[in-house]
């Protein structure tokens, strides 16, 4: 037999198989639940439209888990069955009432959508409604109308559904009684998906609203039609598309509210401060259990401020934080045993589900199994193993100083020079230093492993600032915030600085075997952890304030948590610049509203990074004893 032929055979019997045992798989679950579809009524009348999914098994009550959406509760019809009943195995094993909800204004639920819709604290007539008393007049029904239930009701949902699940952990309905918000948005001016630190994030947010923002004429089931266009890679469409205005008058031709809505408020005005959740959360009566990824590029803040906030406004009630090697979302789906060219030598978000997820659930809801969860369950990076702390951030650290030097050294001695030593280095809009070395269509979302990404491809470039320690004596592990610390000066009147954290592997490092992706690991820059910061807000976020031209001026932000040790004999790495492109919009370099700067706005400047005893930039983190 040819052997081409041969392997044609075994392929289309392995296809064949698999696919019967997908089949198999879902006609278990259809064989074991039953749906049902309401229109379930709120207290001002609109009404949600929601899937029910319900055990079969009558030999006892069964908890109910509600996933609240605005990306569709489909398939729609009493016959077709949500992918992620599917998915989530260990809840359909354990008999859970699933819900499915599409959010007010969206798909075919009535009323009108609000992007973040602000929480009403003093709420003084039933027309006074948000997330959090849509949640309730939810939950009210089910108990009172779907049969069997045990009256527990827990809720669930990853990024924007792990929004609506924190929003769930305010609305005090006596039934509510475990929420875990995971990967929740937070805060959309300071963090999390459309800006960091006033940086607005130009690829993420065009790619989401195109589809996401537009208008919906009536009640639908289907997504609509992004808008249409030539596409190269995404770093040459962005930078072609020009001012961030282009984007409505070559794209979006004013149909996309919200987009239209944040580029009327360039500052962090009450429009965005109605949007932080964090001010919230007091009186918060459910166990909590926040879930996020390290390698989260969308709703890393969201994920840690949240856990924050209600640990701080409810002290004394069950809140936790589990903090895994993930990207956005992936815990609750596959195995993730590997992120970018980093192996984690285990099956991370399986471990995750069934030995912290399922677990937390199953005894807040069915009062089954001994829960001992500790208050932060965080994995490290670089040893690769989970870590159980009594709180987080962990107390026994020590905070520490790493100091830039001349001759692009890194050190824990503070510069004692006198003079004003600094790096320099040219700014230029127009040749902005991409935020990966991969070449991707610019409709992709985003290269999702940019965030352990060997930086190596920008440590090349004339305008990024490189800090390099000498190799470590012994391990090191950071836990916590990184607060960054700089001293700056440009010839313009606004700049951004981005900081990067990275571990430099030594030149003796193996590669991995197999190795298909030609992986060379002596030398590689992985990034631990970044952020960017646009200047103007470097005093307040209300109110911007544009630079000096050539006058010494103190920046100072925070990056976001780490938990990574740094192995004996690699490198700490500190590298500084100016842009991200196109993961972060253009700063012009000229202070002025930069949503409707115009193309001669944008001009080179020179940028200063000072190292000397008077001016001693850092980055602080904290040793972990």
């Amino acid at each position: 037999m040819n052997l081409n032929y041969f392997k044609l055979k075994l392929i289309l019997f392995l296809i064949l198989i698999s696919g019967v045992l997908y089949s198999q798989n879902s006609n278990s679950i259809q064989a074991r639940y039953k749906k049902a579809e309401y229109k379930i009524e709120m207290r001002d009348g609109v009404k949600l439209f929601t899937s029910v999914y319900t055990p079969k098994d009558k030999s006892e009550p069964h908890p109910i888990l509600i996933w609240r959406t605005p990306y569709s509760c489909a398939p729609y019809g009493k016959d077709k069955f949500s992918r992620y009943i599917k998915i989530y195995k260990h809840f359909t094993d354990e008999n859970y009432i699933l819900v499915i909800q599409d959010v007010r204004g969206r798909f075919m639920s009535e009323g009108e959508f609000v992007d973040m819709r602000p929480y009403i604290p003093d709420k003084k007539t039933k027309y006074d409604t948000d997330e959090a008393s849509d949640a309730y007049d939810t939950v009210d029904w089910l108990i009172k109308n779907i049969p069997n239930n045990n009256g527990k009701v827990g809720f669930w949902g990853i990024s924007y559904p792990g929004f609506y699940a924190a929003m769930a952990a305010m609305a005090n309905h006596p039934a509510i009684k475990a929420v875990s918000p995971q990967a929740p948005i937070a805060n959309w001016f300071v963090d999390d998906d459309m800006h960091h630190n006033g940086a607005f994030t130009l690829l993420m947010a065009f790619n989401f609203f195109k589809v996401f923002g537009q208008p919906r004429d009536s009640l639908t089931t289907k997504w609509p039609t992004p808008p249409q266009y030539a596409s190269p890679d995404a770093y040459t469409f962005f930078l072609n598309l020009g001012p961030l205005k282009n984007a409505d008058e070559k794209y979006f031709h004013h149909k996309i509210k919200f987009w239209n809505d944040a580029f009327k408020h360039g500052s962090y005005d009450k429009f965005w401060q109605a949007r932080n959740t964090t001010q919230y959360f007091q009186n918060v009566k459910p166990a909590v259990m926040t879930v996020g990824g390290w390698f989260d590029s969308e709703d890393l803040y969201g994920a840690l401020h949240t856990y924050s906030a209600i640990e701080k406004k409810n002290p004394n009630d069950f809140n936790i934080l589990v903090m895994g090697p993930w990207p956005h979302g992936a815990w609750g789906r596959g195995n993730v045993s590997s992120f970018g060219d980093m192996n984690f030598e285990s099956n991370t978000s399986e471990f995750y589900r069934k030995n912290i997820e399922a677990p937390f659930f199953n005894y807040y809801l069915k009062g089954k199994g001994q829960l001992n969860l500790p208050e932060a369950y965080v994995y490290e990076t670089g040893n690769n193993k989970w870590r159980s702390f009594d709180e987080w951030p962990p107390k026994n650290v020590e905070k520490t100083n790493l100091y830039f030097h001349s001759n692009e050294k890194l050190s824990f001695s503070k510069p004692r020079v006198g003079k004003s030593e600094f790096d320099e280095y040219l700014s230029d809009p127009n040749k902005p230093v991409p935020y990966t070395a991969k070449i991707l269509d610019s409709r992709r979302f985003y290269n999702r492993t940019y965030m352990d990404e060997d930086q190596r491809f920008a440590a090349e470039r004339p305008d990024v600032l490189v800090y390099e320690s000498a190799p470590l004596d012994s391990s090191i592990t950071i836990a916590g915030p990184v607060k960054v610390d700089l001293f700056v000066s440009t010839t313009g009147t606004d700049a951004d600085w981005v900081v990067k954290i990275i571990d430099v592997f030594p030149d003796s490092a193996k590669n991995p075997v197999p190795n298909p992706n030609g992986i060379k690991m002596g030398g590689y820059q992985m990034m631990i952890r970044y952020d960017i910061f646009r200047g103007k807000f470097r005093e307040s976020f209300e109110n911007p304030k544009p630079f000096i031209p050539n006058h010494v001026t103190e920046v100072k932000f925070d990056l976001q948590d780490v938990l990574h040790t740094f192995k004996k004999d690699h490198k700490i790495m500190v590298q500084v610049q100016s842009s991200f492109f196109p993961f972060f919009d253009r700063n012009p370099q000229t202070y002025t509203d930069i949503y409707h700067a115009e193309a001669k706005d944008f001009v080179k400047a020179f940028h200063k990074v000072y190292h000397s005893e008077k001016y001693p930039s850092s980055v602080i983190v904290n040793v972990l004893k």
